[in-house]
Formats: C-alpha cells, structure tokens, sequence
C-alpha cells in the first residue's frame, strides 16, 4: 500500500471515529510508522484538536515529538486540552527555548506558569533568558543554548568542547568566538577548524562577526539576515555580550509568520496562524468578523456621499452607470500602490523618511495610468453618450488614479510611522477611502462640465 493510500485510510478512520477502539489502536499505530514525517504532520495539521491527539498518541515517542515540535505555536495551543498533562508536559520539554516560549505566549497565563513549573531548573532558567525580551524582539526568537567558544583557545580543545556539548545547543556550524568577558569577538566554523592545525589558536581562524542586538525588531533583522545565506548568527547584548544565536530556518519562521499576517490583513482578516482545516470555526469567524464591522461602518462614507450629490445624480441619470466602474479603478489603483510599497517597506527598500519621493514616484504613476485610462474611457463614452460625458468620465479617470495611487502609496509609510502594521492600512481602507474621495471627484467635474 502506497503512502497516499495509508494516510487516506487513516483519515478515513479518524473521521468515522474520533476515539479509536483499543482493538484498531495498534494497527494504526503500524501504519503511522510506514509515511515520511512530512506526510504524517499533513495529516495532523488537517485533523481537528482530537483527531490529531490521537495521531500523536498512537505515534511512536520519537516520532510524535518530532511532529508535535513542527506545528505552529496556535496549533500546538489547541492540542494542550486534547492531549492531556502528560503527553503536553513531555512534549514541551523537547521543544528548543525559543520554540517553547512561542508556544507560552499563545497560552493563558495559569497555563504557561503550570508548564513552567514542571521543567527541570536548567531548562527553566534557559526558557525564562527568552521570555526576558519584549514581543516582537529578535531576543524572543533565538536560541540561548550556544557553546562557549573562547579566543584563547587551541582547535584540539574547541573541537573537544563542541563534542561535549553537541546534543545541548542548537548549532555548531557556526561558532561564535568570545573572550573571557563573554564579549563576542569573531566566528568561525566547524569546516575551519575541521582543516585547521590542532595547536592553532582558534582567535586566528575567526571572522569580523555578522550579529544583531537583542531588543533589535525580529522581522527587519530577519529580512536582513536571510538573503546573506549564513547558517546562523550571534545575538549580543548592549555591552557586546553573547547571548544566543539566530538559525536560518527560525529567520525564514519569522518571515512567513509575516508575510502571513500582511497577506491575512491586507485581505481584511486577522491571520489563523495555523492549517486552515485544524482551525475551530469559531476563531475563524473571529478572524474576519471585526474586519467586516469596521470596513461596514467606514463604508457609510460612500453612502454619505452618494446621498450629498443625490440632486447631480436626479439630473443626469446617465452618471450612476458608470459608478462601478470609478470605485473599482480607484480602489484597485490604490490597492496596486499600497501592496507594492507595503512589500518594498518589508524588505527595507523604502523607509519612512522616503515619504515624500514615494509620493512624487506614485503621482507621476498614477497619471500616467490616469492618462491611458481616462482617454480609453473617453473615447467610449463618447461614442455612446456624447462628447459631454466622455470629458467627464476620462476626467474622472485621471483624477482618481492619479489621486488613489498617490495615497495609496503613502498610507503604508504612515501607518509605518505611527507604529502601526502598513497592511492594516492597505487594501481594506484604501478601498473604502477611494471609492468615497473618487465619487466626490466624479461628481464635482460633472457638475462642471455639465453645468447641473
């Protein structure tokens, strides 16, 4: 039987029966063991909170926590109450520090402190270096468990060192170099030392370091770190003292979990922050319905305005046809300019002080979308409606692109610098802001042009 097939009999059975008779528990057992890893998380991440505890439990030690640590914290949250004590406490002492502390923040406080309690004093205190840095820091993310690698000393016993504490620390291919201060003076690498003479100081094998402050924000140092292609780098204290080291893969974490979240709000809903098919409906509902309330009553700014110019519309009838297609061009006029800076803000190539060459950049792009839209949309309308209204609609045109572009474009670095998300303030509210400012622009050139 081939690994699709195993894992669909298996989901076949988890979905007829929740609680698996003691009879079917070992044959399960077996036929979790055949899929790769990477099939079976798949599985759990499609199964409810008790579907998936009971994959887990039927999982053999290693291969369930193995599983278990490759969930996202919101997932792991949900599977506490299913899972039971036991099963939860054995399985969040195998988790890394900075995992850990991922997994207490999405936990209600009694909770966190009960897990807390059951460590042993050495994970304890390693857990609580983390939960030392504020929300959002790159300290919160790293791991604390480093060798201790110093300047004076010989490869022969740095390499003893690593093998005496291999299975205890998160890295070993990148090696931060210390001196007896625990200041970071350098790194070097496993593959340096491998080929270097034992009887060489390991201060001269090592590198200028490429490292970050613990308080620094945990995406900006990771958008940076990524593209240099390191395995890992140190993170240091205000006084230069090692404190832990940042991986690659926890870097590219923290990237995802943010481009999650910009896609999720820019789309006007909070992020799952776990697989679609294990979330409980009600936290999806949760995650939109605010969203609906806010974008419903900002909304009420367009029917204000409609209802201002409901005389110019009662004059000229022929203006309420071409609304949809104003509103439309506007909002996905700004939506274009406020995704591409919000992304460009992401990856450092724009920053808040750029504001003003933003601006200049997006007016200019705007009227020239404006230009090719509005003689397009002049040109027909005239042809069936008359010269008068074509003026109006290829006016229209101009002036919204020109000016959803323009705020659309700005609105991100705004929110920037108030120290708000930039995509809380992309899609959904550009949308809304520009259907309301184009119609005040339409009706007003009509009102011109046609002279009502």
């Amino acid at each position: 039987m081939s690994d699709v097939d195993v894992l669909e009999r298996l989901e076949r059975i988890l979905r007829s029966d929740e609680d698996v008779p003691p009879e079917r528990a070992a044959e399960l057992a077996v036929m979790l063991d055949e899929p790769p890893i990477q099939d079976v998380v798949r599985l759990v991440e499609r199964s409810t909170a008790t579907r998936a505890a009971v994959v887990l439990r039927l999982l053999s030690r290693r291969r369930s926590i193995e599983v278990f640590d490759t969930l996202d914290a919101a997932h792991q949250a949900d599977l506490i109450d299913a899972l039971g004590d036991r099963a939860v406490y054995e399985f969040f002492s195998e988790l890394d520090p900075d995992d850990r502390v991922s997994l207490l923040d999405e936990l209600p406080a009694e909770i966190a402190e009960r897990f807390l309690r059951n460590l042993d004093d050495s994970e304890r205190d390693i857990t609580g270096v983390v939960l030392g840095y504020p929300r959002g820091s790159i300290g919160r993310r790293m791991s604390p468990e480093v060798p201790h690698i110093y300047e004076d000393l010989t490869v022969d016993e740095t390499l003893q060192e690593l093998r005496r504490v291999a299975d205890d620390v998160e890295t070993i291919y990148t090696l931060p170099i210390i001196a007896r201060d625990h200041r970071l003076v350098g790194v070097t690498s496993l593959r340096d030392l491998f080929t270097a003479d034992g009887s060489a100081e390991v201060s001269g094998l090592m590198d200028k370091p490429v490292f970050a402050a613990a308080h620094d924000d945990a995406e900006e140092t990771a958008r940076w770190f990524v593209p240099l292609d390191m395995l890992a780098m140190p993170i240091v204290d205000e006084s230069g003292r090692l404190l832990g080291m940042l991986t690659f893969d926890d870097a590219a974490d923290i990237i995802e979990e943010a481009d999650s979240e910009d896609t999720a709000r820019s789309g006007a809903h909070e992020p799952l922050q776990q697989p679609y098919l294990s979330t409980p409906l009600l936290k999806i509902v949760r995650s939109r319905i605010v969203w609906l309330l806010v974008l419903a009553v900002s909304a009420l700014l367009t029917v204000q305005v409609l209802d201002t110019f409901e005389d110019t519309l009662a004059a000229a009838v022929v203006l309420s046809l071409f609304i949809p297609l104003l509103t439309g061009t506007g909002g996905n006029t700004g939506n274009q300019a406020a995704t591409t800076v919000t992304r460009a803000l992401a990856l450092g190539d724009v920053r808040p002080r750029d504001v003003g060459a933003v601006a200049w950049r997006e007016v200019r792009v705007g009227m020239l979308l404006g230009a090719l839209l509005g003689s397009l949309g002049f040109l027909l309308a005239t042809l069936v409606y008359g010269l008068d209204i074509g003026i109006v609609i290829g006016s229209t045109l101009f002036g919204v692109c020109t000016m959803s572009a323009t705020v659309g474009g700005i609105m991100p670095i705004v929110a920037k610098k108030v120290g708000a998300d930039p995509a809380v303030f992309s899609n959904p509210f550009i949308s809304t802001l520009s259907d309301a400012t184009g119609l005040i622009i339409y009706f007003l050139i009509a009102k011109a042009v046609l002279g009502l």
